[in-house]
């Protein structure tokens, strides 16, 4: 699967401003946020639209569609949620 191009990255920089703003992840190159020295949020396109790959819970990535608003929030909300546990 390939990784999100240009194009989608710009349509998704309000969302990417977002998750730059939360605190213990960093992004590394444009759109691919690490956790310590751990990938663990990457955008795709995908025939089926946008989603993003996110490590919540071992053992890997959960795939989580981003199409819309709501769908952008709900990927907010799931990973800083995982942020918070592993501070807790």
């Amino acid at each position: 699967m390939k990784h999100a191009g240009a194009a989608t990255l710009n349509a998704l920089e309000p969302l990417l401003a977002r998750l730059r703003a939360l605190p213990g992840i960093v992004e590394r190159t444009p759109g691919c946020f690490y956790r310590g020295g751990a990938a663990f949020l990457h955008f795709h396109d995908d025939p089926g639209g946008v989603h993003a790959d996110v490590r919540i819970a071992p053992p890997g990535f959960t795939r989580l569609r981003v199409e819309s608003e709501e769908e952008g929030e709900a990927l907010l909300a799931r990973v800083a949620a995982a942020l918070a546990a592993k501070r807790g």
